[in-house]
């Protein structure tokens, strides 16, 4: 009874361990795409970053609106509902490059 109880134990651990192999596989894996530029991304691009709603996505671009786009990543955290913690889990998720010009306005 001890030796079966044994190897249900020991195939839990083993399969525990296939799972956490699995899900670092899958982040990394996700990493792997291309970083969102968060001066030209739509509020639609924005909402497939982890933790990023419609409402937080449309900040985004609200923000980036009205500062003239994001100078560097770090000012995500100015967006309102995007912390410190937040930030962290999308920096290497996220990019900045120049804004988006309006050919037509030119």
């Amino acid at each position: 009874m001890t030796r079966m109880l044994g190897a249900v134990l020991l195939g839990w651990a083993l399969l525990g361990a296939g799972l956490v192999a699995q899900e670092r596989s899958n982040t990394s894996a996700a990493t792997a795409v291309a970083p969102i530029n968060l001066n030209t991304a739509s509020a639609a691009e924005l909402e497939t970053l982890p933790g990023v709603g419609a409402t937080t996505a449309a900040r985004i671009v609200e923000y980036r609106e009205k500062s003239g786009g994001f100078k560097k990543v770090e000012e995500l955290m100015n967006v309102r509902g995007i912390g410190e913690k937040s930030f962290l889990k999308l920096k290497a998720m996220i990019t900045v490059g120049p804004p988006k010009v309006d050919r037509a306005a030119q």
